[in-house]
């Protein structure tokens, strides 16, 4: 399942993600995503869990959640067209 994370305090990095999303199972991969010009992160997040139901657990418990001062906005990605 391929899960947004956002409205991310921007000194949040991929390592503080992966640390909370594998509370709630198997994390693939977790890619913060950054602006070009500025190296700073945009504030969102995509991670990457091979569980549906462990992804759906997250999403559940962590949309709403504050983390760094923020609340997150946690539900699952759409694809990109």
């Amino acid at each position: 399942m391929n899960i947004y994370v956002g409205n991310l305090n921007y000194r949040v990095r991929e390592a503080d993600i992966q640390q909370v999303m594998e509370d709630y199972g198997t994390v693939n991969s977790v890619k913060v995503i950054m602006d070009r010009e500025t190296g700073r992160s945009k504030g969102f997040a995509f991670v990457e869990m091979p569980d549906d139901s462990e992804g759906a657990k997250a999403i559940a418990e962590l949309n709403g959640a504050e983390y760094e001062g923020r609340t997150m906005v946690v539900k699952e990605a759409r694809p990109k067209f």
